[in-house]
């Protein structure tokens, strides 16, 4: 059964909207790691309008900022996360590890697999 092996995906919603999956955690963390939006977009091979149009709707639905931001000008602009962003994204990767530890016990368990035989 080396072959077989269990995924999960898990997202947060606000108002049955998607609000923080993988793919917008990828991008929160690289607006931290690089301090700008256009630079993360450069690095997710994504268009600026893409990543713009992901963060309005992210900021829309937030119960709080996720970002603190300073428009361009001389020196470029410069885009970090809030405290409350980084917790978010702190608690959301907890949970997915969580998560993704249970289904892999509960694969062992129904399809009665030690752990050596799972892949991860």
């Amino acid at each position: 059964m080396k072959e077989l092996r269990v995924r999960s995906k898990i997202w947060l919603e606000v108002k049955g909207q998607s609000f923080l999956g993988d793919g917008r955690y990828r991008l929160l963390s690289a607006i931290q790691r690089n301090g700008s939006i256009s630079a993360a977009a450069r690095q997710l091979g994504l268009s600026y309008r893409k990543v713009w149009a992901q963060l309005q709707a992210m900021e829309a639905a937030a119960p709080f900022p996720l970002m603190e931001r300073r428009v361009g000008g001389k020196g470029g602009g410069a885009a970090s996360l809030t405290p409350e962003a980084l917790k978010l994204m702190q608690q959301f990767m907890e949970m997915r590890t969580r998560v993704n530890d249970a289904a892999d016990r509960c694969f062992s368990e129904c399809f009665d697999v030690g752990h050596d035989d799972v892949e991860t």
